[in-house]
């Protein structure tokens, strides 16, 4: 049967099962699978390197997308492949989606790594900061992780806008959270596992669409 006698859906389940025939052959540390594996997503990654970093792009250097795709493909094969080994298809989401989310958390750990990091102290000779103060790039990462925090939870309800804002933007333990909220621990948990799955979930759709 052709591709154009498929159905959309048809269509992705044949796309499924091959990218997960692939990180099958990954995972049996098959280097020709490897280096399929790459070269099918390296533009995927690579968006979403620029996605991340776009609007540092006056503070970093020309190679750093280079770098970052170099931390991504590391960050794949570290500990046995472990971030590609956490894959769930059961979840719903594509290989694809997986590894873009990898690649915008790799893409945000780099600029993290920068803004601690700035030019003069990669300079032999200067001596170590001491002022460990956050710095302006420090800044314009947490705000712009608030800024998307808030857009992905714009269509949440206003009690679980207020969860978000008590558990993940101001880190509250979930005693806190539960007597703030007059809820249980037990509902504290269960609410924040629901949460998380909605957030991931959204986010690959966004890494897919980068």
């Amino acid at each position: 049967m052709t591709n154009s006698a498929l159905s959309p859906k048809q269509l992705r389940a044949r796309e499924m099962k091959a990218d997960l025939a692939l990180l099958a052959r990954v995972l049996e540390g098959e280097n020709q699978a490897w280096r399929e594996l790459i070269a099918r997503y390296r533009g995927l990654i690579f968006r979403c390197i620029h996605k991340a970093i776009g609007k540092f792009d006056s503070v970093l250097p020309s190679e750093a997308p280079e770098e970052i795709f170099s931390e991504v493909c590391f960050n794949l094969l570290r500990n046995d492949m472990r971030k590609l080994r956490l894959y769930d298809p059961e979840r719903g989401s594509k290989v694809g989606s997986w590894i873009g989310l990898i690649s915008i958390n790799s893409a945000y750990d780099h600029l993290r790594s920068c803004a601690r990091q700035p030019a003069l102290d990669q300079i032999d000779g200067v001596p170590d900061r001491v002022d460990q103060a956050p710095g302006p790039l420090d800044n314009l990462l947490a705000q712009e992780r608030r800024n998307h925090l808030d857009e992905m939870t714009c269509d949440f309800s206003a009690r679980d806008r207020r969860f978000v804002d008590l558990y993940f933007r101001h880190g509250m333990s979930a005693k806190e959270v539960a007597q703030q909220m007059d809820i249980s621990v037990k509902t504290v948990y269960s609410k924040k596992n629901k949460i998380r799955k909605r957030l991931l979930a959204m986010s690959s759709q966004t890494a897919m669409a980068a």
